[in-house]
């Protein structure tokens, strides 16, 4: 299985003539790390362990455990990723592909879908395309196409102002300023802010913010911080209102949300 050095270095997914290939990587490590770059061919990054985030111009994205991200051909986009990894990528020509989003987003894949790609990525890169894999191929595409996106991403604006409003709630996201404040920074009017974002993301500022805080926490919790700090590092009062607004908006508690992520592929692998 190729290590992660080698999607740094030589490996070009999109000059292997394939219309569908996949591989992997396995490694702990503390930090990794690629800047900006676009493939030719849509792509899938699917995320067994570990915790891996994606940012491209219009939001960034939170791929936890038994999670994948989507990609479409030629979107530019970064990524990083921590922890004791294990993770795989599915490069598929664009004219195979109908029915997913036109944008990045997040989807939530089978236990069926898992294992087509394990499959797939134990085929070497330079080994061609038999009757089989076009068997294979068909299946992974109608699982593909069937995943449900999962709502774990940071929408961007696009104005200038709603963008520098965005930079300044990353850079300080325990900044408890209102709403008429923060349009006050930006030079706009509340109203016109409130109005802009709405349209723009299609969410309350309120909303919006809480949206971000998850993915900050996530991201954050992934590396192993403590529900503590990570509440009072974004604003919240304790970690009772954290913990009170991580489940209003993913249905559950961070530690149950974490713990059920990390462990639902054991348990289908053990059954």
């Amino acid at each position: 299985m190729p290590i992660l050095e080698e999607f740094e270095t030589g490996f070009d997914p999109d000059m292997v003539e394939k219309p569908l290939m996949a591989v992997g990587a396995k490694k702990a490590i503390a930090y990794w790390e690629k800047g900006q770059h676009a493939h030719r061919k849509s792509s899938l990054l699917l995320n067994l362990r570990g915790m891996m985030t994606c940012e491209a111009d219009d939001g960034v994205w939170i791929v936890p455990p038994h999670c994948a991200l989507w990609m479409p051909a030629g979107k530019a986009h970064s990524g990083r990723m921590s922890g004791n990894i294990e993770c795989y990528a599915v490069f598929i020509e664009p004219e195979l592909i109908s029915k997913q989003p036109k944008s990045c987003a997040t989807l939530s894949v089978s236990p069926l879908f898992r294992e087509l790609v394990l499959r797939c990525a134990q085929s070497p890169v330079d080994a061609p395309f038999f009757d089989a894999d076009f068997r294979i191929m068909a299946v992974l595409l109608d699982e593909l196409e069937a995943a449900q996106e999962v709502k774990l991403s940071f929408p961007m604006p696009k104005s200038i102002p709603l963008r520098q409003l965005a930079d300044l709630l990353l850079k300080y996201p325990r900044d408890k300023a209102t709403l008429a404040q923060w349009a006050a920074r930006i030079g706009l009017s509340e109203r016109t802010l409130s109005r802009s974002l709405h349209v723009e993301t299609g969410m309350s500022f309120g909303r919006w913010r809480r949206q971000m805080h998850v993915v900050l926490a996530l991201q954050r919790l992934g590396d192993r911080e403590t529900v503590q700090n990570v509440a009072l590092d974004l604003g919240y009062e304790s970690a009772s209102s954290f913990v009170t607004m991580f489940r209003k908006t993913l249905g559950k508690p961070p530690a149950r949300y974490l713990m059920d992520q990390t462990y639902s592929l054991a348990e289908e692998r053990s059954s």
